[in-house]
């Protein structure tokens, strides 16, 4: 099978889906926060390995916190996983922290900055006062 074709393509979403469900169902770890969501996954075309990328509300050190607590569960998750998804063989797992989804937003909002920034300098918008700055910059 090789990396990218329709069967791995198959087989990640349905590890992705499963892992979703046995994470959010069986896991009782405190560390592991609740919301926790699985942004990708790839599976090695051998079926031998698995990273799973994940990402969390708050990101910084709670993400961290979330990948510690799964790597503690990494045992439960993979038996879990093993009676749920009919593979050849089940995958370790690899649990990575994924900053994607804070660098989407970091990204948006520069450019909301630049587009008001332009707007305001072409006269469509009157100047801004620093409190106004302040209290947008508070919310």
């Amino acid at each position: 099978m090789k990396k990218g074709s329709i069967k791995n393509n198959r087989i990640n979403g349905e590890v992705m889906r499963e892992l979703s469900c046995i994470i959010r169902e069986g896991v009782k770890d405190p560390r592991v926060d609740p919301l926790l969501s699985i942004t990708r996954v790839e599976v090695t075309p051998d079926l031998q390995f698995c990273k799973c990328y994940i990402s969390t509300l708050d990101g910084g050190e709670g993400l961290t916190r979330t990948v510690e607590g799964l790597k503690n569960a990494e045992g439960y998750i993979r038996r879990e996983l093993a009676h749920r998804v009919n593979l050849r063989k089940t995958p370790v797992l690899q649990f990575v922290e994924d900053h994607s989804i804070e660098y989407g937003v970091e990204m948006s909002m520069r450019i909301e900055a630049l587009a008001a920034q332009e707007r305001q300098k072409s006269g469509e918008l009157p100047e801004e006062t620093p409190e106004a700055a302040e209290d947008e910059e508070g919310i």
